[in-house]
């Protein structure tokens, strides 16, 4: 009878075995790890019209298309968005009209979400067009997705909110909109102004091709510097010997600075525009400048200044102007993400997956590839694995993102929404940016961001073992910034750019409509 009874149970139990293995292998992977507060925001998330609210506002500032420093209508836009769903909203964040910090909760953890919203100069582009067509010749657009990123931040932002009521959560999100991220100038000075002196942990975005996130260093450090020179007026034809040509000075430092360049590093990145050189040719300019991107890994980037600054003072005294005044607009550190960081990220972009693109969607994505000359693949349709920093930093891009990586643990999510192939500032993005794929992409975006927040609100071990990582990187790169003392947001940047184009662009928009 035993024996009989014995071999009963041990049937049980492997069909009980058996059973259990067919249901879990029909789950999604990840998908333990949707606990309640998490399947929360995925609902809300989820809801068919609450991804066309989130779309029709990225829309909205995708239409603005506003500078930094000028985006007056896409902050207020996400603002009231955040107001009406239950947040304190600061404005005038660090002296900036459009800088702003929304607040929902109180106490330990604080967990911030960053955001963006300008757009760029002279890439105005018809939504959807696969082939290039300015919808107001030299307007701005959004050629680098920021009317998305700003968008799927406050979406993830308020899914927390939802989410943390429904479950009686603990803690505060943070939402920090981030004016101007495309000349670098907001993050280092809410940095000096103690903006994110509280925050445990910062989960940043940005458009993409695809789904993914990294740890490491990234990217340059920079310091954007306008560098003036003041000359005497004359006649250029009569008496040019009682000229001196502030331009003279200009082109000279200009000279020097790409003789520099054959000596310099290969982390170094140098570029100019010269934004001021005279009113006509008949007259020797007495007033000219000339605004530089310096870039350079953290620890070269102040003697890279240095060696640029030499070239503007020779150039000053070979050309007999003066040279007036250096202006520094901004000045940023490179990007350091968090591996606990990254990691939390990478499995909640497994757990949510790619959207699924339509037809339609897909085939406008490979006539944009066919116009660039890329192979016509469409959109992404899986997921990238965690990408490990590089042995090798050789330069690149810079993001002011990297001011707060050094101030708290952050990493960055890649949401997926415009078409592999596309290019960056450029026409392609601006085109991509809009309508039902950016809004799918966007919103894949706030899942995730949504779920990691809600990963270090409620998994404190997890949350320590990510500041604890940050606090040991930090004694080795303790920070300091690069600004120096009195530096102040230019805040009339692009203001004459937007006055010119914003009445055309107003138009266009209504006759859209």
């Amino acid at each position: 009878m035993k024996k009989s009874s014995y071999f009963t149970f041990s049937h049980l139990t492997i069909v009980i075995v058996f059973i259990s293995t067919i249901q879990l292998s029909g789950q999604k992977k990840g998908e333990g790890d949707i606990y309640k507060a998490k399947k929360n925001a995925f609902d809300y998330l989820s809801d068919s019209v609450i991804v066309k609210k989130y779309g029709t506002i990225s829309d909205a500032i995708w239409n603005y298309a506003e500078l930094g420093m000028q985006e007056f209508k896409s902050s207020a836009i996400l603002i009231k968005t955040l107001e009406e769903e239950g947040f304190n909203v600061e404005k005038g964040v660090a002296g900036m009209p459009t800088c702003f910090v929304a607040t929902y909760g109180s106490g330990k953890p604080v967990i911030g979400i960053l955001g963006e919203f300008d757009a760029l100069p002279t890439l105005s582009q018809e939504a959807l067009n696969p082939l290039q067509k300015p919808i107001v010749d030299g307007a701005p657009g959004h050629g680098c997705g920021h009317n998305m990123m700003g968008t799927a931040g406050i979406a993830a932002a308020i899914a927390v909110r939802k989410s943390m009521e429904l479950n009686n959560l603990k803690g505060t999100v943070k939402f920090f909109g981030s004016p101007a991220e495309e000349t670098v100038i907001s993050r280092p000075y809410m940095v000096r102004a103690g903006v994110f002196k509280d925050v445990d942990a910062v989960i940043d975005n940005h458009t993409s091709t695809d789904f993914s996130t990294s740890y490491g260093v990234n990217g340059s450090a920079v310091m954007s510097v306008v560098f003036s020179f003041k000359g005497i007026t004359a006649h250029a034809a009569v008496a040019p010997w009682s000229g001196r040509s502030a331009l003279d000075g200009v082109e000279l430092m200009n000279v020097a600075t790409n003789y520099l360049r054959e000596h310099l590093f290969y982390t170094y990145r140098l570029h100019y525009v010269i934004t001021e050189g005279g009113e006509a040719p008949n007259v020797v300019p007495d007033r000219a400048s000339v605004w530089y991107y310096i870039r350079n890994t953290d620890d070269r980037l102040d003697e890279m200044y240095q060696r640029v600054l030499d070239c503007a003072k020779g150039a000053a005294l070979s050309s007999g102007t003066t040279l007036d005044t250096v202006t520094v607009l901004t000045a940023i550190h490179q990007r350091h993400s968090n591996k606990g960081m990254a990691e939390v990220i990478q499995k909640n972009i497994e757990l949510v997956g790619m959207p699924e693109w339509t037809d339609k969607e897909q085939s406008f994505a490979k006539s944009l590839q066919r116009e660039l000359g890329e192979k016509e693949t469409g959109y992404n349709v899986k997921v990238k694995t965690l990408s490990k920093p590089s042995d090798v930093e050789v330069g690149g891009v810079s993001s002011d993102v990297g001011e707060v990586t050094m101030v708290a643990p952050t990493a960055t999510l890649n949401f997926p929404g415009g078409v592999p192939g596309e290019i960056a500032h450029h026409w392609s993005t601006v085109s991509a940016g809009y309508g039902t794929a950016a809004w799918k992409g966007l919103n894949a975006g706030a899942k995730v961001m949504a779920a990691t927040a809600l990963d270090l609100l409620t998994k404190p071990k997890v949350l320590d073992a990510i500041k604890a990582e940050f606090t040991d990187w930090s004694k080795e790169h303790p920070y300091k910034s690069f600004l120096p003392e009195g530096a102040k947001p230019p805040l009339t940047l692009n203001k004459n750019i937007m006055d010119k184009y914003r009445d055309a662009m107003l138009r266009m928009s209504d006759d859209k409509k």
